[in-house]
């Protein structure tokens, strides 16, 4: 009898083995294959990644069993990708990482959801490729306004698809990155050479379109600005700009500094001087010693000063986060106010609600209001010249309509606060997001940060300057002023609309 059973089991072990295991088999795969991906965002960097998981999660989800196991998959596979990417958001608080994450998630289980239902075509491969971006395109606009960092399109602005960046935009290079994965997964599920004669002649038209993006020579810029940039030096940490008044603190100290190398001759005189995103943590207008040390800032270096400033108001326990353009004299020119803001970082959705249940919500303080015009700001400089600067803080080079409202500007100008970030992969991230936008637009990009990686990168998307310490420095640099939008900049047009989230008040551009 014993040996009676024993082989019973075994056959049934046998039969029921593969099928019992087969969804853990399936959601370990696509936990790996996230993980892969993950390789391909900064500050790794490694290209290849991205569409090698793609296929791995697509192998994985057509051997599901159903659309709830398909879920499943994608659900693991967006846990190994946003985990490891996405742990910077613990600087915050261990409960924005997990909300965070479980959000994040979620879009890739509706994603393996559809990658799967588009299988039943015979087409599948651009179908899938397209139900993906478009849950890219919700993802970064809901909820709150959205979360679009993990974009496949960020991924590639060291890899030959690089070219195709002014011609398709982000948007256009996620779907190549899917696609070319969703063909090697069409052809692992099943090879023949109808399949590997359509996957070569798609290689063959996205690798030529790239490489003629890639040679085609940036036309040179119509003028040249120099631009002075100070970055001041922040403590870090989750209150990262320190007691009040440190951070506008230390950008005096370094402001003095850059006029004293000016006046030395060892930097030429800029045109103007750039400061990052929140350089000051109160409003120099309400500030007695804030408004101080920003006057005398711009004093000392005698030039316009783009200010990153937080301002009072429209209503009471609110702050909008804003870029001034302080004239010498006082003046106080176009200014924007930064469109989008951090959910539970800068604003909490349903305050009322929430702070009560949630007392740790506390650190975020007063409420954030979103601004609602581009940052284009039309300056004119010492000598006389006009220009349109395009101005981009921190979160916003993420969201598409923020970024192309910025199509017909000559410059880019993007003032960032990554304090709390520092010693995470956010900066890198952020940074290589930022590159991918300048090739996007084909502008010279200046970032300047308060202790994160102040930089210029070229209309290519190339880096010429970088500075990664996180503590004071000052330079010069040279931006050229551009006209014309690109490819990219068009398509995105229908698509560029006001986010509905968070509540909004409109920016100021007196001059």
């Amino acid at each position: 009898m014993t040996t009676l059973r024993t082989a019973r089991d075994a056959s049934w072990a046998r039969q029921r083995w593969p099928r019992h295991w087969a969804p853990l088999v399936a959601a370990g795969a696509a936990g790996a294959a996230g993980l892969m991906t993950g390789t391909g965002v900064a500050p790794l960097g490694w290209w290849l990644a991205p569409p090698l998981g793609v296929m791995v999660l697509t192998v994985a989800v057509h051997r599901s069993t159903s659309l709830r196991a398909a879920a499943a998959v994608g659900l693991a596979y967006g846990l190994g990708l946003s985990g490891p990417t996405l742990g910077w958001r613990a600087a915050i608080h261990p409960a924005a990482l997990v909300g965070l994450l479980l959000l994040s998630s979620s879009w890739y289980a509706v994603t393996a959801v559809l990658v799967r239902a588009a299988g039943r075509s015979r087409g599948w491969p651009v179908l899938a490729a397209l139900a993906w971006l478009g849950v890219e395109f919700l993802a970064a606009r809901v909820p709150f306004g959205g979360f679009g960092w993990l974009r496949l399109g960020y991924t590639q602005i060291d890899s030959p698809l690089a070219g195709l960046y002014p011609f398709i935009g982000v948007a256009g290079v996620s779907f190549s990155v899917v696609l070319t994965g969703q063909l090697g997964a069409w052809i692992l599920l099943g090879p023949s050479r109808r399949r590997l004669a359509w996957s070569a002649a798609w290689l063959v038209v996205v690798t030529g379109a790239a490489t003629a993006g890639t040679v085609t020579p940036t036309p040179p810029p119509d003028g040249v600005v120099t631009a002075g940039w100070v970055q001041g030096g922040a403590p870090g940490g989750v209150y990262g700009l320190g007691p009040p008044r440190t951070i506008t603190t230390n950008q005096a100290r370094a402001t003095r500094e850059l006029a004293a190398a000016i006046d030395a001759g060892r930097l030429p005189a800029p045109d103007f001087v750039v400061w990052p995103e929140n350089a000051t943590d109160l409003d120099p207008d309400t500030d007695q010693r804030t408004g101080q040390l920003v006057e005398q800032s711009v004093a000392a270096v005698g030039r316009p000063v783009l200010v990153g400033a937080i301002l009072d108001g429209p209503g009471p326990r609110q702050r909008r986060t804003a870029a001034q353009w302080r004239e010498p004299d006082g003046r106080i020119g176009p200014t924007y106010q930064k469109r989008s803001i951090v959910p539970f970082g800068e604003w909490i959705p349903f305050r009322d609600v929430l702070l009560p249940l949630i007392p740790a919500l506390r650190y975020v303080g007063a409420q954030s209001v979103a601004g609602t015009d581009p940052g284009l700001l039309d300056v004119q400089l010492p000598d006389g010249r006009s220009i349109s600067l395009g101005v981009l803080a921190c979160f916003d080079v993420a969201f598409d309509p923020v970024v192309h409202d910025l199509a017909t500007a000559q410059a880019v100008i993007v003032q960032s606060n990554n304090a709390m970030y520092q010693g995470t992969a956010q900066i890198e991230q952020q940074f290589a997001i930022t590159r991918a936008r300048a090739a996007e637009l084909r502008r010279d990009t200046l970032v300047v940060t308060t202790s994160g990686i102040t930089g210029l990168i070229d209309p290519t998307g190339r880096v010429t300057m970088k500075v990664t310490e996180p503590g004071p420095a000052v330079g010069v640099v040279q931006l050229g002023l551009r006209t014309g939008t690109t490819t990219a900049s068009w398509l995105a047009t229908p698509w560029r609309s006001p986010r509905p989230w968070p509540p909004r008040s409109g920016s100021r551009r007196s001059r």
